[in-house]
């Protein structure tokens, strides 16, 4: 089936339009499987029944055409306002979750808040199918497609088709520093593990504290050989050269790698960091660190043994593997692990939320690593979602001005408050993990 989870944009910009209701028409061509409505009027009618049911058991509120409710429920509950109920169930009914993504990209529901809406639905994943339908769900739940699994072949593409939307689009939301992963802010009062509140301010400084950290980790400093797996806009091998380290990066983001090299010329490090183009599975030296952020996501789990593999190979003796992964409970991963998401067909394809257990067998397991540190941070990527969501719906006319039109608008808006439930919830969590060689007897 062909999907466009990242299409190239048209040289025509198109704002995003608010209500859904009022949403112009799908791009048949760009978005095949939104402009579709399916058929299949019995799974519809399935489908109605088990929003009837999620609704009162969990509370939500949810809005039927003319203000009437689904199910009694107070004003405050978070709530699903509902478009097009016929269209919702249909594809509810037919794709399960990626058609709930889908109807929300087509605008067939809305929400006033999402955030909200969202953390409800994610703090019980597990039980928003009834027991008596669970066995069903392997017959139901898709697949990956062969073309999206982690394959040296298969990767470039995979990756291409996030990172090479377009710079201009990520520097729309990202912080100055260009990065793209959990910030780490100063600690909430009275000892409490969540972070304080924060402001767009303070977003470089926790951006910094959280590089810095993760290169302590690894124990990078004045002459350190350090290998990268992940370049992203190049800002952490910046803090790594400005330690007097000696960095190779590896990205297969074409669009990264230009803008990279440029920042760290203008940065004056192009001497101390080597930005390459390569799979990891290619990697070649020997390095005292090796160092990766929220790259493990988009290996799949079929290939860790050679993820770690390749750590091991490029380690010098006494090296560390120092690593930033999302990561999701053990009996969750295994649980979704294989099965075709919404995030998977139209954000990142090819990938796979790991846990810190399938991380650390797959280490051992297949090498000389062991997980020896571990540091959870998941609230701080609520946190950093939060802004970069609040961006990016500030910025609407600038990122329709870049030409991605109202469908990839909402895919990006469902995509960024999805994830930030996740982490609200704990259904997701942050880590940095350290991976050091088991020593050997003489």
């Amino acid at each position: 089936m062909t999907t466009y989870s990242t299409y190239r944009p048209s040289a025509a910009p198109g704002r995003p339009q608010t209500p859904p209701s009022e949403t112009p028409e799908v791009d048949l061509l760009r978005w095949p499987d939104v402009a579709r409505v399916p058929g299949g009027p019995v799974r519809a009618a399935v489908a109605g029944r088990l929003l009837r049911s999620v609704a009162r058991r969990l509370g939500l509120r949810v809005e039927l055409p003319g203000g009437r409710l689904l199910v009694p429920a107070p004003e405050q509950a978070p709530t699903l306002r509902l478009h097009r109920p016929r269209d919702f169930h249909r594809r509810i009914g037919a794709d399960g979750l990626i058609g709930f993504g889908e109807s929300y990209q087509a605008g067939d529901w809305d929400s006033p808040d999402l955030v909200a809406l969202l953390t409800a639905l994610a703090a019980s994943p597990g039980t928003l199918v009834p027991p008596r339908l669970q066995g069903l769900r392997r017959w139901h739940a898709q697949r990956p497609p062969l073309a999206e699994l982690g394959t040296q072949a298969n990767t470039r593409r995979n990756i291409q088709r996030h990172y090479d939307l377009s710079n201009d689009l990520f520097a729309l939301f990202l912080d100055p520093t260009m990065t793209y992963s959990a910030a780490l802010f100063p600690p909430g009062g009275d000892g409490a593990a969540e972070p304080a509140r924060a402001g767009w301010d303070d977003l470089v400084p926790a951006q910094h504290r959280k590089i810095d950290r993760l290169l302590d980790l690894a124990g990078v400093g004045p002459g350190s050989r350090v290998l990268e797996i992940g370049t992203g806009w190049g800002e952490l091998a910046l803090r790594a050269a400005g330690r007097g380290a000696d960095v190779v990066t590896l990205t297969l983001s074409e669009e990264q790698r230009r803008l990279a090299e440029r920042r760290i010329a203008e940065a004056g490090h192009a001497r101390r960091v080597d930005v390459r183009l390569c799979d990891y599975r290619t990697a070649q030296g020997s390095y005292d660190a090796v160092v990766s952020v929220e790259m493990i996501e988009a290996v799949g789990r079929a290939y860790w043994p050679a993820y770690f593999a390749t750590l091991d190979r490029v380690l010098a003796p006494g090296g560390r593997a120092a690593l930033q992964a999302i990561t999701m409970p053990h009996e969750r991963m295994l649980a979704s692990s294989g099965t075709y998401t919404w995030i998977l067909k139209y954000i990142f394809p090819g990938g796979q939320i790991p846990s810190v257990e399938g991380l650390a067998q797959a280490a051992a397991g297949h090498t000389g690593l062991r997980l020896t540190h571990r540091d959870a941070f998941g609230p701080h990527y609520a946190q950093t979602l939060r802004l970069w969501r609040e961006r990016f719906t500030e910025r609407a006319d600038e990122v329709a001005a870049l030409g991605f039109d109202h469908v990839f608008h909402r895919m990006w808006e469902l995509y960024l408050a999805y994830s930030e439930a996740g982490f609200r919830t704990g259904y997701l969590d942050v880590q940095h993990l350290l991976f050091t060689r088991e020593e050997r007897p003489r």
